[in-house]
């Protein structure tokens, strides 16, 4: 979480621009460190935390107009159902999307065999990855996840694309204190694919207006 908040800090306009976080979750995502480096921060989420920086709604339940300089997801906007709804509100929310991401579709033979790999080394070690060990088994359950295409297709229909980096994602499964310069390294190689991406946008909706 540390990196994606660097990614946002630097996008950010300056503090206190109004914020808002989708998908928090229980831990409460970016919304405390932003509030600290001087932003006016909402996270919202079914499970939100308790406190006035939270709300526990869905990004469909948010009747909060704003307006926000920002939208900020993490690993989110994949499971939203339906997407084009979500993302036309969003677009109306702020000017400014700032997303971490992930692109199951890319998990090829040579990524999934390389993360399972990993993954009983660190069991063999005495670890407990939090990811599941075996992706096959994972993608069955998971079959409803929206494709990285399909994300960014529906994004550039809302969004002029500002900043699009493809990047690693399967380390936070992993959990291994090498695991994230060790994935970066086999990707760069071109061994396995990059399954994560970051993604910045900015509204068309608000620029025409």
């Amino acid at each position: 979480m540390t990196e994606f908040l660097d990614f946002v800090v630097e996008r950010l306009p300056p503090a206190p621009a109004p914020v808002l976080e989708v998908g928090c979750g229980p831990e409460g995502g970016v919304t405390p460190a932003l509030v600290r480096a001087g932003y006016e921060v909402l996270g919202i989420d079914p499970l939100a935390p308790d406190g006035a920086l939270f709300r526990r709604v869905t990004l469909e339940e948010l009747d909060d107009p704003g307006p926000f300089a920002a939208v900020v997801a993490s690993r989110v906007l994949h499971h939203v159902r339906p997407l084009g709804p979500a993302l036309d509100k969003l677009a109306r929310l702020a000017p400014l999307l700032l997303i971490d991401e992930f692109a199951p579709e890319l998990i090829d033979e040579p990524t999934r065999e390389w993360y399972e790999a990993q993954h009983r080394l660190l069991v063999a070690a005495g670890a407990d990855p939090p990811g599941p060990p075996d992706l096959g088994e994972w993608a069955e359950r998971h079959a409803e996840l929206h494709p990285s295409h399909v994300l960014l297709e529906e994004l550039g229909r809302r969004y002029e694309s500002k900043f699009l980096e493809r990047r690693p994602y399967l380390y936070r499964w992993l959990g291994g204190p090498a695991s994230e310069a060790l994935e970066r390294a086999v990707i760069d190689a071109g061994a396995i694919r990059a399954v994560g991406f970051r993604y910045g946008g900015r509204s068309l909706v608000l620029s025409s207006e």
